[in-house]
């Protein structure tokens, strides 16, 4: 089996580095997304940020068939019966029997396995970062951390601020906040922004769309606007879930009033059908296949009338995520 023992302060889990991005923070920025999240949103589009340790994701469609290659079933220490084939096709893994090894994604040479996961240092990371510092310094620009959940692997997460602030680096961590506040202390000085969502005020309903309560979300959301710390928060609108006059009327009411409307910005995102085939590969099913995405003119008409009720009650609320944030 390949090891995920890792020296947290040092190493960690990164599913992607993606360089040029402007819509997690201002300006041109670096998005370092890490592996793991405590949430199950129904309508997360990236199921392989959900798991800590690398996953292995098959794609069949890429097979160039076990006739012709079988690479990746001799490669398997396993047996052959951990790669579950259509015919002549890998189409999945028995994940009760695989103990991602990864013995089959090196030996696959048509990149019908891949790996969701890698472990990196610290200094491998901020070598890609500081290789666009000149793109950051002009647009005002900077590094966000994202996931999953960034503050699952707390101190690499705060290692990589920490070497962000010592270059002069503008800093934003994406987060759901789902975590204990001291966390939230801790991570606090180390950004200058966060960007977070409120799915659902009404607690039972979150639980219900997301797998967990909201109460330890609400509590840190407050806590940050009370700090002053510059923040963003984003409202996934996914319609028959929390698109309702009740939802939006609660979460006005928490902006305006429980946070004082000490919010940079919200942002509201519509719904989209996304990541389906990222399920397919880990073997899940999608879990919204029970809705069907409302037409564009139709989202875009939703949003826009979400966005202006709370404009009009002095919310800041745009439609999408924008890099124009001050």
């Amino acid at each position: 089996m390949a090891s995920t023992e890792i020296n947290a302060d040092r190493e960690g889990w990164v599913i992607n580095i993606q360089r040029y991005t402007i819509h997690d923070g201002p300006g041109i920025r670096t998005e370092i997304f890490l592996k793991g999240c405590p949430l199950r949103c129904r309508w997360c589009s990236n199921p392989e940020s959900m798991g800590l340790n690398p996953e292995v994701g098959v794609y069949f469609k890429r097979c160039i068939g076990t006739e012709k290659c079988g690479y990746c079933i001799k490669a398997c220490p396993e047996g052959e019966e951990t790669l579950i084939s259509d015919g002549n096709v890998i189409t999945g893994i028995d994940r009760e029997k695989c103990t991602e090894c990864l013995a089959c994604v090196d030996a696959c040479p048509a990149e019908a396995l891949v790996v969701w996961g890698k472990k990196m240092t610290a200094d491998e990371v901020m070598k890609v970062v500081l290789s666009d510092i000149d793109f950051y310094r002009k647009s005002d620009g900077g590094v966000t951390i994202s996931g999953g959940e960034p503050l699952i692997q707390l101190q690499f997460t705060a290692n990589l601020l920490g070497e962000c602030r010592n270059h002069g680096i503008h800093t934003c961590v994406e987060s759901s906040l789902h975590v204990k506040g001291d966390i939230v202390r801790e991570i606090l000085p180390l950004t200058d922004m966060i960007i977070t969502d409120i799915k659902h005020m009404d607690p039972e309903k979150h639980r219900d769309y997301t797998g967990t309560g909201n109460g330890l979300i609400l509590e840190n959301i407050a806590f940050i606007a009370g700090e002053g710390k510059p923040l963003i928060i984003r409202i996934p609108v996914v319609p028959g879930h929390n698109d309702g006059d009740d939802n939006i009327h609660a979460t006005e009411q928490f902006i305006t009033g429980k946070l004082g409307n000490c919010v940079k910005q919200v942002q509201l995102v519509p719904y989209r059908q996304m990541g389906v085939e990222k399920y397919a590969s880990l073997g899940r099913d999608y879990p919204m296949n029970y809705i069907t995405p409302p037409e564009r003119k139709v989202w875009e008409q939703n949003i826009k009338r979400i966005t202006e009720r709370m404009q009009s009650h002095g919310i800041p609320a745009v439609a999408g995520t924008s890099s124009k944030t001050g």
